[in-house]
């Protein structure tokens, strides 16, 4: 029985992961607000979270232990993996750059609020854990 490899944590991890990639490429965004023809980035995670979570088949999804095992069911969570999208379609200046600092700021602040979400998530789960390991001994 591994402890640290539950659905929760995982999906903890994951988001994690996502919303640290978010808060880098959410800075870039601000660093490069000045540059000619910069295109700003964004993260997409949260929408393949949504569809992992939702998806009724989801229980009956094998748990691959070796990237050549053959997948059973919808996938693993193991693969979800936050990735890096550029947003090429609009534009702010006249210099091509598309960056909005008001926009970047609040998706900075909803980034940094929902990192302090998840670690203290985290930090419930880990005390759950801990209480059944202390009350174990008794």
């Amino acid at each position: 029985m591994d402890l640290f490899n539950t659905l929760d944590l995982v999906v903890l991890e994951r988001s994690l992961d996502a919303a640290q990639l978010r808060q880098k490429v959410l800075a870039n965004n601000i660093a490069n607000i000045d540059t000619p023809g910069f295109k700003r980035s964004d993260v997409s995670f949260d929408s393949m979270l949504q569809a992992y979570l939702g998806d009724p088949e989801r229980p009956l999804a094998g748990r691959r232990t070796n990237e050549r095992h053959l997948p059973i069911g919808s996938g693993d969570i193991e693969q979800l993996r936050p990735s890096v999208i550029q947003e090429t379609s609009t534009t702010v200046s006249s210099n091509g750059n598309n960056v909005d600092i008001d926009s970047e700021m609040t998706q900075l602040a909803q980034n940094q609020i929902k990192y302090n979400a998840l670690i203290t998530q985290l930090n419930h789960q880990f005390s759950l854990l801990r209480t059944a390991i202390n009350e174990g001994r008794r």
